[in-house]
């Protein structure tokens, strides 16, 4: 039975499953819309992903998940502990420090939510944005072609995204050379290419 990935394709957490699927070169069938798969996530929120009879929601975890099945002496998520540990800790800031920085601006200039609507909130939430991603851009200032070293791991799939929404989203923002020379380091893959569209944050 081929894996099968749900959540629509302006979803960043899905973008995250379908990179990792494609620099793993795993199957797949994606679809946007599937209540019976949706029903096993009690958030009723995307991704979810049905591999067999295993289902696995929280695009995190869902990466981590795909990676340790597939890889064959990959980089995407080492075996040694301390690369590992170094991998998974860039992913929970992500999904931690960084998402709770920009999602206020974000639904609220770019999803234009009725619920985001604090000029404030706006104004505090790409400030913290910013600030955000002056950490990364200072990490990178320091060396090292990707997030944990010389290899690109699962630590770039979601920091290369959470770049994108970045670049792409209508704020001000600093020129960070360092995180833009990522970002082009980024953009060459033939994954990226695959499943970031340009055009979307």
């Amino acid at each position: 039975m081929a894996l099968k990935i749900l959540g629509r394709l302006s979803s960043i957490n899905v973008r995250k499953v379908l990179w990792t699927c494609a620099e793993l070169d795993l199957h797949f069938e994606h679809t946007e819309s599937d209540p019976q798969l949706l029903a096993h996530n009690p958030n009723a929120m995307v991704p979810v992903i049905q591999d067999g009879e295993f289902v696995l929601w929280e695009s995190n975890a869902i990466c981590r998940y795909l990676a340790a099945k597939q890889q064959r002496g990959g980089t995407l998520l080492p075996a040694d502990p301390e690369a590992r540990a170094q991998v998974e800790q860039w992913m929970d800031w992500q999904m931690g420090d960084l998402n709770t920085a920009w999602r206020y601006s974000f639904l609220a200039l770019v999803r234009k939510s009725p619920a985001h609507t604090n000029l404030v909130a706006i104004a505090e939430s790409i400030e913290s944005w910013n600030k955000h991603m002056r950490i990364l851009d200072a990490h990178f200032a320091h060396g090292g072609q990707f997030v944990t070293g010389e290899y690109f791991t699962l630590a770039d799939v979601v920091l290369g995204l959470a770049t994108h929404r970045w670049l792409l989203s209508p704020i001000e923002r600093p020129h960070l050379d360092a995180l833009h020379g990522y970002y082009q380091r980024l953009s060459v893959r033939p994954a990226f290419r695959a499943h970031i569209d340009s055009d979307v944050p």
